[in-house]
């Protein structure tokens, strides 16, 4: 049997599109039909029509619907079939309304999806888009206005029409690509890949690993269908950042090309190279792991840097100071962020070669660091970024904190650093309890000079036994300061810049998982990574002859130059508790993390040798205040710190196992003999003693660690955009907000925002701040690095207030805080760091 379509076309009758309307009609009234009466009813159309012998059309087909409901006595839904049908031809109507002024096949399609899976009056979308609607506009313009229309209807009662947008501009998109492709002769995938390296755009190396034959599978495992997860910011900053383009600028690649080109890149290590690629791809493509921002950007292209954060120790010397800066040019010119140590250089009025006062301190420094900043940007896309780290017993420290503020010499400031202070115990523990002690700011030249040793080179007990044997050293010149000044200008300084960063230099070192090859001197841009560092130590030079020329040979020791390669899980978007998944999710991104170690250019030699010696990764979250009203709790309650407790535990675990199935697989880290790792130390500091733990500690002893460092949380701040989440582990910033885009204002809606999730969620500023701080503590024990948290304040804070914080952070053992953030106060986010 056959039907007539509206459009003429006659198509095989299906039975099944009856049920599902008859079911629909009785769902609207929260009834359901017996399955023997339903086959019944469409067995008795069927019938009716075959006896007429004829091809009846769909209103025929509805019409006698109606009348076998009424003939089987159910009458409420033949009215609710009927309303159904006035409703189907409504929206017909409307379509067609559309259709008259968009000349594209899809956008009935989607209306359609529209219609059925939000809800959403077309009506009110028709309206909107023939206020921006021109005649004699493009067909490309009309179509940025249907977007336009869809973007404008964003609100807090109609969150979805974010998303709306997003299918929109997708399927616009995925036209234009396909245009595009087929003008210069492209059909298929591996076509492109072919294409785009010709073009210089993509790396050679992806053809040399992949046969046609593996492209060809790979593109079949494509799931274009994804794109419907994006919401429409995050879809566009994708766009405008991550796709790759012609010179001219033309878009050639599509999202879902995108996440393929990187897992193909990231699973090249791999014995089973498509598999992976497609583990790889799963996890990236359905949102719930992002990459750092150098990895989206990079991987797939002839120069793939993909690493995010730099650490380098500035050493206290002419020709280490000026390496130091070369090297953050290096790192900046390559897109990379970084955090300099400038705690073993002199202080302002030490002496140099034995001239008294020729010093002239870290300000003039950290003032060429400003400019170098400034004058490398990175890939032209915007200034570079560092942060600059000095030690709270440094004698440069209060002109240090001036660095950004409004007051004092304008030729002593730096407002392109973000400086940060590492404090030891010590000083946190004088602060609690005595704040109109005296501390005391030394030369860590003069120390060494007079003591013979480094007192930044110590932590804990040891440095505290170091601090008041040179406090009672009358040999060293002092520069007393009341503690309760001190931290006025701290406190003053953050509430105006944000800054100083906070990195608590004695917990980190008494949680480092390598204590037996170094010290952590300072934390890198963003405060989330935490491992050992050495200066680099310049040798003589050496002349050598190279083709019968003389060549200078500059040497060095290479020191350990900190970089780390970052992801995030995307929380929001995971069912985290599902052990199953999460345990999955982990173990991919472990692996391919650890695989950019192999796979990564480095923009400078150093960073190459520390980076393969330790093995470090930064495994971080994104969409944390999301997970948390997703799954009912409110940010200020115990529930959500005993939850995160144990989410932060498992997800902890699973990496462990995960990098120790990978030493097994492919060989331990360099250095892991004698690590907490290798001794258990590890495990006992963190109260890890459960059966399961205990098991895993002997595996780890047995088998090694492919990874030195495992965990980082980093700001996320464009990643999560992109994921349609909420950044790193902070408290959304409104439910509700206006945010200037190309010159229009667009709305953005908290995530997953609806009636049960409205009153979860509390914005940054109205949460008792106590609780961000509790929260830091608790996920701080299951991470072996640090995290990016941030501190927000109002008008309402005192300064006592807000020192209360940092006291309970130190309390709590949290590692390192980010910024201070006034509601008045913008503040420049770390784009580098945005796993």
């Amino acid at each position: 049997m056959n039907i007539i379509k509206r459009d003429k076309t006659i198509q095989p009758f299906n039975v099944e599109k009856i049920k599902i309307a008859i079911k629909k009609a009785f769902a609207s009234l929260h009834s359901e039909i017996d399955e023997a009466v339903l086959d019944q009813i469409v067995i008795e159309i069927q019938d009716e029509f075959q006896s007429r012998n004829q091809t009846p059309t769909v209103e025929e087909v509805q019409d006698l619907v109606e009348r076998e409901l009424m003939k089987h006595s159910f009458y409420d839904e033949a009215k609710a079939y009927i309303l159904y049908r006035s409703q189907r031809a409504r929206l017909r109507e409307q379509i067609a309304q559309f259709e008259k002024l968009v000349y594209n096949p899809a956008v009935p399609k989607i209306l359609m999806q529209v219609e059925r899976e939000f809800g959403y009056d077309l009506s009110t979308l028709y309206q909107k888009f023939k206020t921006f609607y021109k005649a004699e506009d493009s067909q490309k313009e009309t179509e940025k206005m249907l977007v336009r229309a869809c973007v404008e209807l964003i609100s807090m009662e109609q969150p979805q029409w974010e998303m709306i947008a997003a299918r929109f501009q997708s399927e616009f998109l995925h036209q234009e690509i396909k245009a595009r492709m087929l003008k210069y002769g492209v059909h298929s995938f591996a076509e492109k890949i072919a294409y785009l390296e010709k073009e210089g755009l993509y790396g050679d190396y992806i053809r040399q690993a992949y046969s046609d034959s593996d492209i060809d599978e790979l593109e079949a495992y494509i799931k274009e269908e994804r794109n419907d997860l994006f919401t429409y910011s995050g879809l566009d900053l994708l766009i405008n950042r991550y796709l790759i383009r012609s010179h001219s600028g033309e878009i050639l690649e599509s999202v879902q090309e995108m996440f393929m080109g990187i897992a193909m890149h990231l699973a090249l290590p791999e014995q089973d190279r498509v598999f992976w690629a497609k583990q790889i791809y799963d996890i990236l493509s359905e949102l719930k792991v992002t990459m750092a921002t150098p990895t989206m950007s990079n991987a797939r292209k002839p120069f793939h840097q993909m690493s995010s954060c730099f650490i380098d120790t500035v050493p206290d010397s002419l020709d280490g100071i000026y390496k130091s800066i070369d090297n953050f040019a290096q790192v900046s010119k390559h897109g990379g962020g970084m955090g300099l140590y400038f705690g073993k250089v002199r202080a302002n009025g030490s002496d140099i070669r034995g001239f008294k006062g020729a010093a002239g301190g870290v300000i003039r420094w950290i003032k060429l660091v400003n400019d170098t900043a400034i004058a490398v940007d990175q890939l032209g896309v915007r200034q570079g970024a560092v942060a600059v780290y000095l030690d709270a017993w440094h004698k440069d420290l209060p002109e240090f904190l001036q660095l950004r503020t409004n007051n004092g010499d304008d030729r002593m400031k730096a407002h392109d650093v973000f400086p940060a202070i590492c404090y030891p115990d010590l000083f946190w523990r004088m602060v609690k309890e005595d704040l109109d002690g005296t501390w005391y700011l030394m030369c860590p030249h003069e120390v060494y000079t007079i003591k013979g040793y480094h007192l930044e080179d110590s932590y804990g007990k040891e440095w505290e036994e170091k601090y008041w044997d040179c406090v009672q050293d009358d040999r060293i010149h002092k520069r007393t300061i009341n503690i309760k000044d001190l931290v006025r200008l701290i406190l003053k300084s953050c509430v105006e810049t944000g800054t100083p960063f906070t990195f608590n230099r004695d917990i980190v070192n008494r949680a480092n998982p390598n204590p037996h090859q170094g010290m952590i001197y300072c934390s890198n841009l963003c405060t989330e990574i935490a491992q050992n560092m050495k200066p680099i130590h310049h040798l003589p030079n050496e002349v050598v002859q190279v083709d019968g020329q003389d060549v200078v040979v500059e040497r060095y020791v290479p020191g350990d130059f900190v970089v780390c390669n970052l992801a995030s899980l995307t929380l929001g978007k995971i069912d985290v508790k599902n052990d199953k998944e999460l345990e999955h999710i982990v173990s991919v991104v472990i692996r391919a993390l650890d695989n950019v170690i192999d796979l990564n250019y480095y923009p400078i030699p150093y960073a190459k040798l520390t980076n393969h010696k330790v093995r470090p990764i930064g495994l971080g979250t994104s969409g944390y205040h999301h997970m948390l009203v997703k799954n009912g709790f409110r940010f200020e309650s115990e529930e959500h710190l005993e939850f995160v407790d144990q989410l932060y535990e498992k997800i902890n675990y699973y990496a462990i196992r995960t990098s120790m199935e990978l030493a097994k697989e492919k060989g331990k880290y360099e250095i892991f003999e004698g690590s907490d790792w290798d001794t258990g130390a590890y495990f006992t500091k963190r109260g890890y003693i459960s059966e399961a733990w205990k098991h895993l500690q002997d595996e780890v002893h047995q088998n090694g660690m492919r990874n030195g460092y495992l965990l980082a949380i980093a700001p996320t701040s464009s990643t999560s955009i992109i994921a349609g989440t909420s950044a790193c582990c902070d408290p959304i910033m409104n439910k509700f907000f206006l945010e200037e885009k190309k010159g229009s204002m667009i709305a953005r809606v908290a995530p997953d925002l609806n009636q049960q999730t409205f009153w979860l969620y509390k914005n940054a500023h109205l949460i008792d701040q106590t609780w961000l701080v509790k929260a830091a503590g608790v996920r701080q024990r299951h991470i072996d690095q640090a995290q990016s948290v941030n501190l927000y304040i109002t008008t309402e804070f005192t300064m006592r207030k807000l020192l209360n914080l940092f006291i309970q952070a130190w309390e709590e053992n949290v590692k390192t805080l980010y910024y201070v953030r006034s509601k008045s106060l913008e503040v420049e986010e770390c784009e580098s760091c945005s796993a």
